[in-house]
């Protein structure tokens, strides 16, 4: 039996640099799921504040427009749920007819602020 050049199998070398470009592959696969993890924390926490204040604004669309609650100013609306805070200003216009309400919801996450708001006008 000969020993040419087809028989011979992979050297040390060639399975080295294979290696390495699977462990390169590895590393950008593991740096794609740590950012996919963060975005799926910050978009549950954004969904749970949309869904606070909607649930939030509905209540307060729904009390009697000659309600304290609904009179101009920036309210509070403790307790805080969980890492949300969550205020609402209500202002009054020349027509007392109507009342313009902004409800905010915000959180802090990774030492950045974040806030979702939703607007309404409620009236007669």
């Amino acid at each position: 039996m000969s020993n040419s050049l087809e028989e011979r199998g992979f050297t040390l070398i060639e399975v080295l640099i294979g290696l390495i470009i699977l462990a390169i592959g590895i590393l950008a696969v593991a740096g794609m799921q740590i950012t996919s993890i963060r975005g799926t924390s910050f978009s549950n926490s954004l969904t749970q504040a949309s869904v606070i204040a909607q649930d939030r604004l509905e209540f307060i669309k729904s009390l009697p427009l000659n309600d304290a609650r609904l009179d101009t100013g920036t309210y509070n609306d403790p307790p805080d749920i969980g890492i949300f805070t969550r205020i609402y200003q209500a202002t009054r216009n020349a027509n007392p007819n109507f009342v313009n309400i902004i409800y905010t919801v915000s959180w802090l996450e990774k030492g950045m602020t974040h806030t979702v708001s939703f607007r309404t006008i409620k009236g007669r």
